[in-house]
């Protein structure tokens, strides 16, 4: 079964974001997305999230079966929505003017400039993917924010981790993380009628640092 992920964007607007956006900072990220090229989105994004975006990220590479990797649109089968620019891939090279945009975007089903551009990315992503391709989303089901653009547009082939439920960023992060590091793929399950609330499961147990091949 081909699959795919869609990942719910980080924060722009905290400290790590304000760090990598300082003139005086010096490290690698900072200075790419100084530069005219930029840096690539995923990388970004899993600096100022950490934990929660980096187990996405890493969780998504490990388990990302595309219908056609060489297909432009479909590409790695690792989708990240962004608060003003849709769908884009995790390697989209992003710089200052972009972050900015991002930083000042509201994420609400209300607002048209957040809205459009996710309903027209998701509309073309879906009709390049076909029938048979499921589509995973890794991001929050309790509000209304991803849940009601994407399935209406990809209704019940939307879905995403049952342990999510009832767990915050933090745990979810370290949950991907050690599936990702054990090759164990979590259960999905639709996101149509599905109970997107529920009691705090137990802790997680430490994770170890393990370097995946």
């Amino acid at each position: 079964m081909h699959r795919i992920f869609v990942l719910s964007p980080a924060n722009c607007n905290g400290r790590r974001a304000r760090q990598a956006l300082s003139p005086q900072a010096t490290f690698g990220l900072a200075q790419a997305l100084r530069s005219d090229e930029g840096a690539p989105l995923g990388d970004f994004f899993a600096f100022i999230s950490q934990l929660y975006f980096r187990g996405k990220l890493t969780y998504s590479r490990r388990f990302a079966q595309p219908p056609d990797a060489g297909n432009p649109v479909v590409g790695c089968g690792i989708h990240v929505i962004t608060p003003t620019a849709g769908l884009r891939s995790p390697d989209t090279l992003i710089t200052h003017a972009a972050v900015r945009a991002f930083a000042g975007g509201d994420i609400d089903v209300d607002n048209r400039k957040y809205r459009r551009p996710l309903e027209s990315s998701a509309r073309t992503l879906a009709g390049e993917i076909g029938p048979d391709c499921d589509v995973v989303l890794l991001g929050s089901v309790a509000s209304p924010k991803y849940v009601d653009v994407l399935t209406e547009i990809f209704g019940g082939r939307l879905l995403f981790p049952a342990e999510f439920v009832g767990r915050g960023d933090m745990s979810r992060g370290g949950l991907l993380l050690r599936h990702a590091s054990a090759g164990q793929e979590l259960e999905y399950v639709p996101v149509a009628g599905a109970t997107r609330h529920g009691a705090r499961p137990p802790k997680l147990p430490p994770l170890r640092r393990v370097r995946l091949g």
